[in-house]
């Protein structure tokens, strides 16, 4: 695993139990503390575990897309062909075909709907879906309108630059 930075043998060591999900969060919290530096330079090569780890995220999720790609691809053709063995078997008028493994058969699936024209189908067969908008509530919050059961609220969080 190509790494970004050059990190200590300590930090070495933690990114190791980073990539084992089989070690415990409170492990990780230990391996930590026991590395004896000032907090400068801790919190420095804290970050730079948090970019490797970020790497292989963007590795992974490539990686998923790949093989999601090619899962689809290969359920296109089992699409095909299972088009192509349905299409021969009506052209020769044959319903079922027994073979030594497997028996194939064309038949009925369950009933399912056909929208023909959305606009004209009756009210109570739509569900309606209840959601707020977070966006809207905060710019009314902001422009100092009461919203009843809201409130503006600020967090932080740690940013690598």
């Amino acid at each position: 695993m190509a790494k970004l930075y050059e990190l200590t043998q300590n930090y070495n060591n933690l990114l190791e139990l980073v990539d084992n999900p089989d070690v415990p969060t409170e492990m990780l919290e230990e391996s930590l503390n026991s590395i004896d530096d000032e907090i400068d330079t801790k919190a420095e090569n804290i970050a730079k575990v948090i970019k490797s780890i970020e790497s292989d995220i963007a590795g992974l999720k490539g990686e998923e897309k790949r093989l999601a790609d090619r899962r689809k691809s290969l359920e296109g053709r089992i699409d095909n062909l299972k088009e192509y063995v349905e299409g021969s078997m009506r052209a020769v008028g044959k319903e079922k075909i027994r073979g030594k493994v497997f028996t194939l058969g064309i038949q009925k699936n369950a009933p399912s709907v056909d929208i023909i024209d959305k606009d004209v189908i009756p009210e109570q067969y739509f569900i309606t879906k209840k959601e707020l908008s977070k966006k809207d509530i905060l710019v009314a919050l902001k422009k100092g309108e009461e919203v009843p059961g809201a409130a503006v609220k600020q967090t932080e969080s740690l940013r690598i630059r």
